[in-house]
């Protein structure tokens, strides 16, 4: 079976539409739809039922829908493996957009002086989404909040970061706790530790850029929980309240990890940088 067919399957069947499809792969409509009838016809099965909003999956395009991402996933690990067989000169990055302001630029550029020839990309996203990418072989390393537990997870270095609890300085804020994202693993902590204490009253705000958070914290609009680094680099340590919790209050550390299976050019490299 052709995996580029089964490519084309994936991204239409995750798209739920054949132009959006052909968009992300970078093809015409017409030949995504000349792919999937193919593929439609090599197995004897219609794959997706077309309606008004795009296209849905048969029951048999269900059951061959999680093969197709693992073999997909396997194909695209087995292409990544024999182009660094020798010697590695693509290195996929995945970050969380806490690490990409804290450490992200320092460690990139040591690889680059370190590695001349390594051409580098990067994925920056939240904890989840670049797990997701590592998951898929997509991305090799990434940086992420806290240890995954995963088992086909390995961590490579840990990193401390230096957390406080963020709140004005010149008045008193409504008990409203600011995060970067809902899905962030710093803001999920940060609400269970206001429950810890009994708080159960609150609201979020969500604001998707650390700048405006700090600066909405600095307006009196709430507080939030942030690194010390983060606050330092847009000059808000002396315009705001930090309180330094007791480091035994949370495990809040980020993680360097790769996939078991996909491990990079150089471990011990990774392990002490």
């Amino acid at each position: 079976m052709d995996s580029n067919l089964l490519k084309v399957f994936v991204v239409v069947s995750e798209k739920k539409s054949i132009s959006l499809a052909a968009q992300v792969l970078g093809f015409t409509q017409s030949n995504v739809t000349l792919r999937i009838k193919q593929l439609e016809k090599n197995l004897g099965y219609a794959l997706f039922y077309r309606v008004p909003s795009g296209v849905i999956l048969t029951p048999e395009g269900e059951t061959l829908y999680p093969m197709a991402i693992e073999i997909v996933q396997k194909v695209e690990h087995a292409i990544v493996q024999m182009k660094n067989r020798n010697q590695q000169s693509l290195l996929r990055i995945g970050s969380s957009q806490a690490n990409a302001i804290i450490r992200l630029l320092p460690f990139m550029e040591k690889l680059q002086e370190d590695f001349p020839s390594l051409l580098l990309e990067l994925y920056t996203g939240g904890t989840p989404d670049v797990l997701a990418q590592l998951l898929s072989y997509k991305i090799d390393i990434g940086f992420v909040s806290g240890d995954p537990l995963h088992k086909d997870i390995v961590v490579l270095n840990r990193f401390k970061d230096d957390l406080y609890v963020v709140e004005p300085k010149r008045r008193i804020s409504p008990n409203t706790l600011l995060g970067y994202r809902e899905k962030s693993t710093h803001f999920e902590w940060f609400q269970r530790y206001e429950q810890s204490l009994g708080n159960v009253s609150y609201k979020t705000m969500i604001l998707e850029n650390y700048e405006v958070m700090l600066g909405c914290v600095r307006a009196g609009m709430g507080r939030a929980f942030l690194s010390k680094h983060i606050i330092d680099k847009f000059g808000y340590t002396n315009e705001l309240n930090l309180i330094k919790l007791p480091e035994d209050t949370y495990e809040l550390q980020t993680c360097l990890v790769c996939r078991k299976d996909h491990l990079p050019f150089d471990v011990n490299y990774f392990k002490s940088h």
